[in-house]
């Protein structure tokens, strides 16, 4: 496979250092330009404060990059044809010379590859409502079953079944565990109502349990860490609740199915609440991102 580890993860890895992988799909699709560019700098400046180093991950020219430099991240933010790659289209897009960001998946699967232990996100993909009529599953989930990072996120994105995936996730044996939380994260909310079996408090705490597992051997999957938003930078509960049930009735209305669903509520909800939805979206990656460093920080004390 054509996979570049940058000078900086390498080093960093060879010497034992802390390393959090990032995605690159927020920067290409997830943000208006050019705050997206911003963002993407603000996200690796975070890693660096919180002692570790940032590996952006994505696909340019049909090499997989683990870690970019400015220009490349520049290029990824700023390119509009650059293009949304999950899991399964690495093989193809790097065959094809394609440029492409990274989704969960693809970048859980690429850093876990590479060496990299933890890997920080905003929100997971999952069971979509209605899974009983489409049986539309997220390929994050599966996936996450097959890799051994530890995954920092908001939970699931609050348009999707959160019981229902909470339930995948236990049937494909990937841990889930609440930080500083019994409930599961509800990504534009501090809570989604449902809870979770295990609470860890410090990245500390978190080091110890990624150690156990590691000692334990046996199958590999992730390590979910759900760290909510803050309540005071979540998106008001009732507002959300009530945009999503007209963004869930417009999308039945005009007919969006499968894969088109996540991209039209997302964008729905974005609208309807004047940009209160993606600011909490924010919020919470921003903290995943501090949190994934001190965790990657303190695995690597505890080695």
């Amino acid at each position: 496979m054509s996979t570049h580890v940058s000078e900086e993860v390498r080093e960093a890895l060879y010497e034992g250092r802390p390393v959090v992988a990032l995605e690159s799909t927020i920067i290409a699709h997830g943000l208006p330009r050019p705050r997206n560019l911003a963002v993407a700098r603000e996200l690796e400046q975070l890693v660096r404060d919180g002692g570790a180093v940032p590996a952006t991950v994505a696909v340019l020219d049909g090499t997989a990059r683990i870690g970019l430099d400015d220009a490349a991240l520049a290029r990824i933010a700023e390119d509009p044809a650059v293009r949304k790659l999950g899991h399964r289209d690495l093989a193809p897009a790097l065959a094809a010379g394609a440029t492409g960001a990274t989704t969960v998946s693809a970048t859980a699967w690429l850093a876990d590859s590479a060496g990299l232990r933890v890997f920080a996100t905003g929100g997971l993909g999952g069971v979509h409502r209605e899974w009983t009529l489409t049986q539309d599953e997220s390929a994050d989930l599966r996936l996450l079953a097959q890799v051994g990072i530890t995954v920092v996120c908001a939970g699931v994105k609050s348009i999707l079944d959160v019981p229902a995936t909470l339930q995948r996730l236990e049937t494909l044996g990937v841990t889930v565990v609440g930080y500083g939380t019994d409930r599961f994260p509800g990504f534009y909310l501090s809570s989604s109502g449902e809870p979770v079996d295990w609470t860890v408090h410090s990245p500390e705490e978190v080091a110890r349990v990624m150690r156990a597992r590691d000692e334990l051997g046996g199958p590999r999957s992730a390590l979910v860490v759900g760290r909510p938003v803050e309540t005071d930078r979540q998106l008001d509960p009732a507002l959300h609740d009530r945009v999503l049930a007209e963004g869930l009735a417009e999308a039945r209305d005009k007919g969006v199915t499968g894969q088109a669903v996540t991209p039209f509520l997302l964008a729905f909800l974005t609208t309807r609440t004047e940009g209160a939805s993606l600011e909490a979206n924010l919020a919470a990656v921003r903290g995943n991102v501090a949190l994934a460093a001190r965790i990657a920080a303190a695995d690597r004390a505890a080695r």
